[in-house]
């Protein structure tokens, strides 16, 4: 499948990405401003589509927080919903502040053909909607940069397990926890092109963050850096039960955004059970 790449110079970048993110908005209503610590909105991101080996397609999706430190709890429904066929398709209802990407996918059928789907967020008071369609010029390959051929990380829960890279794919891992009780998050990863510093598998980090659930999530640390054996371990504390996704995600020496191409990054879901326990 031929990728189509843009490579914006210097200080035009940060308009492009801003572009980017506002989706199919007028470009009257574009505007760099000044960065605010809270009540600003979110706008969903459209990063592109790539098929799926069974003729499917993928939509992939990130977001942007304009807040600098406000994070923000959006539940399913008429404030987070993507239609028609929704308001639920898999999109997060926690929102981290700033630019997110590739945080999870929609998945549409062989058929799609012409048709969009509309990622609608109402944050802060203010509404944002973004399209998503199969429009040629919005064709990604997220599993290889075919400029350089650097390829996403590898996640593995398990040292000789199944291996995850490139976009969330359903559930990396189910688990069960109580509250209180600490769970343990040890992942094994590796990369053809490791962050900035690393060597070996050493270095190489998977940085957690809640995607959604009821309560706070609180992780023994929320960047958790590979020994020399690949293996990157921290904890998550959970503080009412109910069901949650964590998303797990790993970056090599491309940074955040892959340096704007879609590629190479690997996010991960795993979804939680937590009961009442002991304590509650």
């Amino acid at each position: 499948m031929r990728s189509y790449r843009w490579v914006v110079p210097g200080s035009i970048a940060i308009v492009a990405a801003c572009c980017f993110a506002l989706g199919a908005q007028a470009p009257d209503s574009i505007k760099l401003e000044p960065v605010r610590e809270s009540g600003q909105s979110v706008t969903g991101a459209f990063e592109g589509w790539y098929q799926n080996p069974d003729g499917t397609y993928s939509l992939l999706l990130g977001y942007f927080n304009r807040n600098s430190k406000e994070l923000l709890e959006i539940p399913i429904g008429p404030n987070n919903r993507i239609e028609p066929g929704g308001p639920d398709q898999g999109q997060p209802t926690h929102f981290l502040p700033r630019r997110q990407w590739g945080v999870f996918r929609v998945v549409v059928p062989r058929d799609f053909g012409n048709k969009k789907l509309t990622w609608t967020i109402v944050a802060n008071g203010q509404t944002m909607s973004i399209p998503m369609s199969l429009n040629p010029l919005w064709v990604i390959d997220p599993f290889k940069d075919a400029a350089n051929g650097n390829t996403p990380p590898v996640i593995k829960f398990d040292a000789n397990g199944p291996s995850f890279t490139g976009p969330p794919h359903g559930f990396a891992r189910t688990l069960t926890t109580a509250v209180h009780d600490l769970l343990d998050l040890s992942v094994w990863v590796s990369d053809d092109r490791p962050a900035r510093g690393a060597r070996g598998a050493a270095g190489n980090s998977v940085s957690w963050t809640k995607f959604k659930g009821p309560g706070e999530v609180t992780f023994g640390s929320a960047r958790a850096t590979a020994d020399a054996q690949g293996k990157a371990s921290t904890t998550a504390k959970f503080s009412v039960p109910g069901e949650y996704v964590l998303r797990g995600q790993a970056n090599d020496s491309t940074g955040e955004g892959g340096g704007g191409f879609q590629c190479c990054w690997t996010n991960v879901h795993v979804k939680v059970s937590v009961t009442p326990g002991s304590k509650e």
